[in-house]
């Protein structure tokens, strides 16, 4: 009967150091499998974007654009408190109908200035013209973003005028 008692606890003594040693290293293997090179979907649905910007460029068309939550984003720290608010990144391209991007670059309550785009992701970056002659006004942003919000998100819009296109990178609270 001795024998059979050593058994037993020479079993549990292993399975007790076993099971924390075996799922530590299913942890482990699960962090560093490699995820998705490319996680970011290139979106061409314009119905969000018409009715997010229609006040500020009217409908648009041929649209490449990512959306999702900057504070989800790329993070994989299990760590941090979530939000109950998330911050939303609108970022993309579009077509705007022939001649707004002038119309709307020859308001002189706006001074448009050429700017380079500040690094776009990766993603849109095959679909932005590396030669656009991108103009951006810093006025028309604040009036822009502002109509009809509570709270006022932050971005900005850039216009291409010979190819009738905008660059927007738009932040906004999303309750």
């Amino acid at each position: 009967m001795s024998t059979q008692r050593g058994l037993g606890s020479r079993r549990r003594l292993l399975l007790g150091l076993g099971a924390p040693l075996l799922l530590g290293a299913a942890g482990l293997g699960y962090a560093m499998w490699p995820e998705e090179e490319n996680a970011e979907k290139v979106r061409t649905d314009l119905a969000p974007l018409n009715r997010r910007f229609w006040t500020a460029l009217g409908d648009v068309s041929d649209a490449h654009w990512l959306g999702y939550d900057i504070d989800e984003h790329g993070s994989n720290d299990a760590r941090s408190i979530p939000s109950p608010d998330s911050r939303m990144r609108l970022v993309g391209v579009a077509h705007l109908k022939e001649g707004t991007a002038n119309r709307i670059m020859s308001d002189p309550a706006h001074h448009f200035e050429f700017g380079p785009l500040a690094a776009p992701p990766a993603a849109l970056k095959p679909y932005i013209p590396s030669s656009a002659g991108w103009k951006q006004s810093v006025t028309y942003d604040k009036v822009a973003l502002e109509e009809g919000l509570d709270v006022v998100p932050s971005g900005t819009f850039r216009f291409d005028g010979i190819r009738d296109l905008v660059y927007f990178d738009y932040v906004f609270l999303y309750t």
